[in-house]
């Protein structure tokens, strides 16, 4: 800011950039400007806001120390450019016409929780607005899930189509209100309407009765899909084991936990422990689902998370979740609270959620018995975040996520996406095509890194149609012209052909990086590291493509943003089948068994899992390397060493053995499974005897599990001390799926922390494959820029 000017009237222009648009941010300029005696104007465009003023100096001053000071709750100043001018002559202060500029570009609003002034209006009978599912103002309501185009004005949302009423207008357009410039301000006379019918299409209730009729059929153990902010939800009584069960019957899920939505705080500390850290993430207005600790006598239904001691719980975000959770009447006129709903994605398993009508009449019509539907279009999909707490101190960054840095991202999305993420360096305009997995993309455009929405996996034409139409719509509202495109170093990723066949198309540059690095490089940025000194990369997860052609997912990098040296990694070991392997974790475990030369011994867990000729067919795989690529994967050392402890032989969703693993732990364990290393390579040969002679002892599997994961710790240590005394680097940066699991990251942290290592984790994306994108832009960027 070079703001500079001598006493007396004086002119100012201000151009500010940030999340500025949709927010309430003009209507506090005017207020501001009328507080303070200003005259002039301010005005939207596609590039941020401009403002000219006359004022007295001293006023003008005052004016921009309050711009920053006193924003609206949504708004975020990201730069503010100031210049001095001879006074205008203005007369009055106004709010123009928003202005289109070319190539222009902002930051745009995620979707915003209900505020507290909303839901008291929707809750007085008094108000006109009372029991209206789609009621907003500029501090809350959807923005990202209905914007076309910028800038943000109506025209450009899925609101057009709504003509204001004379009451909605005059708030709309008067400065002081607060439903000044609310995009999707409406109300039951001009609005969007709800409706509730069955499955086949025929009308059951509209408007209010609509909700009334849905919160009965929930009660009575039916499944209702809901039209929500992104997409649909499917929704049960999540106390009745029963409608638990049918969901999970129709939605194909075995196993996999189910997310709950919660009516408030006090019934959320009825069924879980909960923090004061966990309470905020919860109240915030971004409500994502939050991990939390099930108590043991909490009604809700075992079959809403098998064989997991946490549950994900998300409070209501948008006023028709809060008319669900209204108390009811029962059949003697007795009020009674309604109770937790699981409140799962739109889909069958591995497809994108519904977000059309008649989309989800054809997709869901096996799924549930009635919807609750809308008349609001969904712009852009967008699929519920899930995070979890961990201990501030646990990093050396100060970044955080809206002030809350105790949150550790599992998947951003909602409430988040597309939130910019401000790089440390200046960067081309670029498009990173992410993963095979949990895929989000990420484009970039000066210092912005824009990472979208869940995506998902890409494994079927509907994620990959999802996926192409995000990036054309991120393109759009980011004015991106990409200069290179950059993908995963595997050739056969839908992610990567994408990256390919555009690069070829339109004559881009096409850069492949390689799956760690991209890991290592995105927790660098997360923690804004300019990157001009390396850093010790541990990057582990359950599957990423290496340079040598086998599937890497235990490795000790040494990286920068440029490049990287991977000084350590496990051992190889085959996974005979490759998915199947991964499927069957007692398949990996007797693979692993043969590669160290341990014999099948008929007591082991997963010896008793195959029959005969199952064994002798994986001892000919094995000998003859059919389909066996070679992996140095955490993960599935992970899924070996839960098979071989009892844990599971057989798994139904990612990761699902290393879960229930790590479930049930025995936090008291001492002992420690010991890894050695040899010429740069992890030796598994020790840690694993020591397993299975345990577990021939009948020592318990929660004294088992935390020995492993001791384990773990003791030998990331050991290899960061070797690491630190051939190269003097200090800094650690965790990334990759595996630190999901809290144990081995609280005890990986404390221990390297007492030996003098700095700690980076994650903070603005998740350290899984949803965080690869904005790590391959970085590394992009820097090989770009070379």
């Amino acid at each position: 800011m070079n703001y500079q000017m001598t006493s007396g009237l004086r002119g100012a222009k201000i151009h500010i950039t940030g999340i500025v648009q949709g927010v309430g941010f003009r209507p506090f300029v005017f207020g501001l400007a009328m507080q303070l005696g200003l005259s002039g104007w301010v005005r939207n465009t596609s590039a941020g806001v401009d403002i000219e003023i006359d004022g007295m100096e001293n006023v003008i001053e005052s004016f921009l120390v309050a711009l920053k000071a006193e924003l609206p709750p949504l708004a975020r100043i990201d730069s503010i450019e100031v210049s001095s001018q001879p006074p205008y002559g203005f007369s009055r202060f106004e709010i123009k016409e928003s202005e289109a500029f070319e190539g222009a570009f902002q930051p745009i609003s995620p979707d915003v929780s209900i505020c507290p002034d909303c839901l008291r209006e929707l809750l007085d009978p008094s108000n006109r607005r009372f029991r209206y599912p789609f009621i907003n103002c500029t501090n809350c309501g959807p923005r990202f899930t209905i914007i076309n185009d910028i800038p943000y004005d109506r025209p450009n949302t899925t609101m057009a189509a709504f003509n204001m009423c004379t009451n909605c207008e005059a708030e709309y357009i008067n400065p002081l209100d607060r439903r000044f410039h609310a995009q999707p301000v409406a109300c039951s006379i001009c609005g969007p309407q709800v409706w509730l019918e069955e499955t086949g299409g025929k009308l059951i209730a509209e408007k209010d009765e609509a909700i009334t009729v849905a919160q009965a059929r929930l009660l009575d153990g039916k499944i209702v899909a809901i039209k929500g902010l992104g997409g649909f939800h499917l929704a049960c009584n999540a106390l009745d084991a029963n409608a638990v069960s049918e969901l999970r019957r129709r939605k194909l899920r075995v196993d996999k936990p189910f997310a709950l939505m919660m009516a408030d705080i006090r019934m959320v500390t009825e069924h879980c422990f909960i923090l004061g850290e966990e309470i905020k993430l919860l109240e915030s207005r971004q409500r994502p689902i939050v991990l939390l600790r099930k108590k043991p006598h909490s009604e809700i239904a075992d079959e809403v998370a098998p064989n997991q001691i946490n549950v994900g719980v998300m409070l209501p975000y948008t006023p028709l979740h809060y008319l669900l959770f209204t108390p009811f009447k029962d059949a003697h006129n007795s009020i009674h609270e309604f109770p937790p709903l699981v409140m799962t994605s739109g889909n069958l398993s591995d497809e994108p959620i519904a977000t059309d009508n008649d989309d989800a009449r054809s997709r869901l019509a096996s799924l549930a018995d009635v919807f609750i539907m809308h008349n609001r279009d969904i712009g852009t999909r967008c699929d519920d975040s899930v995070v979890r707490f961990v201990k501030e101190e646990l990093s050396e960054s100060s970044v955080s996520v809206g002030n809350h840095p105790s949150l550790y991202f599992l998947r951003r999305s909602r409430g988040y996406a597309p939130d910019s993420i401000q790089l440390p360096f200046d960067v081309p305009s670029l498009i990173a095509t992410g993963p095979e997995l949990k895929n989000t993309f990420c484009v970039t455009r000066e210092r912005y890194a824009f990472v979208s929405n869940h995506i998902g996996d890409m494994e079927n034409y509907e994620t990959l149609r999802s996926f192409e139409d995000g990036i054309k719509h991120f393109e759009r509202m980011f004015r991106v012209n990409p200069e290179a495109i950059v993908c995963d170093l595997h050739p056969d990723y839908l992610s990567s052909r994408y990256a390919l066949q555009r690069s070829n198309i339109e004559n881009l540059p096409l850069l492949r990086i390689q799956h760690h690095h991209a890991h290592i490089a995105a927790c660098m940025a997360d923690n804004g590291l300019d990157g001009m000194s390396p850093v010790i990369g541990l990057a582990f997860d359950g599957t990423g493509y290496g340079e040598d052609g086998t599937i890497w997912g235990g490795e000790f990098l040494v990286a920068d943003y440029a490049g990287y040296h991977r000084c350590f990694h496990l051992d190889y070991f085959p996974l005979p089948g490759g998915d199947a392997a991964i499927k069957r974790p007692g398949r990996t475990a007797l693979a692993l068994l043969w590669h160290l030369g341990i014999e099948w011994d008929g007591s082991l867990s997963p010896y008793k899992d195959f029959c005969f000729e199952e064994r002798q067919a994986l001892r000919v795989q094995l000998e003859r390397s059919l389909n066996s690529p070679k992996t140095s994967s955490f993960g599935r050392l992970f899924d070996a060493a839960a098979a071989l402890a009892g844990v599971r032989q057989m798994v139904n969703y990612e990761a699902q053995a290393a879960i229930e693993f790590e479930a049930v732990i025995d936090p008291d364990e001492p002992g420690v499974y010991e890894f050695e290393i040899r010429d740069g390579v992890v030796d598994l040969g020790k840690a694993i005897r020591s397993l299975i002679a345990d577990a021939a002892s009948d020592i318990p599997i929660p004294k088992i599990s935390a020995r492993f994961h001791n384990g773990v710790v003791e030998l990331s240590r050991a290899v960061c001390d070797e690491i630190r005394q051939q190269t003097g680097i200090d800094s650690v940066v965790l990334s990759g799926g595996v630190w999901q699991n809290m144990v081995l990251l609280d005890r990986t942290i404390v221990r390297l922390r007492s030996d003098g290592f700095k700690l980076y984790i994650h903070r603005q994306v998740p350290a899984n494959d949803g965080g690869i994108s904005f790590g391959q832009a970085a590394v992009g960027a820097a090989r770009f820029s070379v």
